[in-house]
């Protein structure tokens, strides 16, 4: 096939850098524009010297009359500006969202969770929500495809399986998940410009994280709409990129440690990036740094109905940049890896 011609806005961020980066190596792929506001006429090099030998286009301005050569739109920009820029989109675009423009499946639920009137209502209902280990070929009915959040990433993939057999109580489920300071964007270093970031680590949004609505409306699918009660709360710490979700679950009666485990590894057993460990494995983010992958594993407590969840992934690649290009390949009909292993 030709190579899919892409256009990514928000190319100068984590994410976005991260994106040029598998996009580049890409075997069915051309990068023709990178898109930005105030970085434009430079080159991505000014803000990755790694891509210095890439020959790769100048930043420049989004322009509406690009969308006429081009196949994917990658965004990675702040909430609302995919809205904005989907009422522009031919028959011949694909986008792709990697930021929360359409992950809420109501305009109603995106203004009480983001305080700001949804711009492209209509377009909620022509766009998919593509955590693609469970969504797979349906995302190629859609043209708007937006990818999970990278906290919701780490716990809605363990997390799944064992909601959709019922071995776990709805009722009683912690999140307790840590994060490399990428995942605040570049603007963390303003944030936190007179306090030591690189030595503290810090919650923030609990209780009432955006988050939440996503992780709830996701499991919602998977319960027949019974109620469910998720207490999700995020942290930022010393550390450049990772995730690190640990997840507190109490089991049905009768159901076994052993009866979870082989749950998860049926439902991966042919998911190339999800690897489900033995029990009582403890992982890491440094297992899962700079790869599309997902880490689970489950360990015992001294209670007997009662077990932690361990799941790492890496925010930029599997939670944003690698999990985009999945779902890209599996629209296109590509194999699901490309670029990615």
């Amino acid at each position: 096939m030709a190579k899919l011609k892409v256009l990514i806005a928000g190319s100068t961020g984590y994410i976005g850098i991260e994106l040029i980066k598998i996009l580049y190596k890409h075997k069915n792929v051309f990068i023709k524009y990178l898109c930005g506001n105030s970085s434009v006429g430079k080159k991505i090099s000014f803000f990755d010297n790694s891509l210095k030998s890439k020959k790769l286009p100048k930043i420049t301005k989004f322009n509406k009359s690009y969308l006429n050569n081009i196949d994917v739109i990658f965004t990675a920009l702040p909430n609302g500006e995919a809205q904005a820029l989907s009422k522009n989109l031919l028959p011949n675009n694909v986008l792709i969202d990697i930021a929360a423009d359409f992950r809420l499946n109501s305009s109603k639920n995106y203004l009480k969770w983001y305080k700001q009137k949804h711009r492209a209502p209509n377009n909620i209902k022509k766009s998919i929500y593509s955590l693609p280990e469970f969504t797979g070929k349906v995302i190629q009915n859609f043209k708007i495809i937006s990818c999970p959040g990278c906290y919701p990433t780490s716990i809605l993939l363990p997390l799944i399986p064992l909601i959709k057999a019922k071995l776990i109580n709805l009722k009683s489920i912690i999140a307790d998940s840590k994060s490399g300071y990428s995942g605040a964007g570049r603007g963390v270093h303003k944030i936190y410009a007179k306090k030591n970031l690189y030595d503290s680590l810090k919650a923030y949004g609990v209780g009432f994280h955006r988050h939440n609505s996503e992780i709830e409306q996701e499991l919602k699918k998977y319960t027949k709409n019974k109620k469910i009660d998720i207490t999700f709360t995020p942290h930022l710490s010393p550390m450049f990129k990772g995730i690190l979700s640990t997840i507190y679950i109490e089991t049905k009666h009768g159901v076994s440690i052993k009866k979870l485990n082989h749950t998860l590894k049926k439902t991966f057993q042919k998911k190339h990036f999800i690897k489900v460990k033995k029990i009582n494995t403890f992982i890491s983010t440094n297992d899962v740094i700079n790869t599309n992958d997902c880490h689970i594993s489950i360990c015992k407590t001294k209670y007997k109905n009662k077990y932690i969840i361990l799941s790492a992934i890496d925010n930029l690649i599997k939670g944003g940049s690698g999990q985009a290009v999945q779902n890209m390949n599996i629209k296109f009909n590509l194999p699901e890896t490309r670029g990615l292993s």
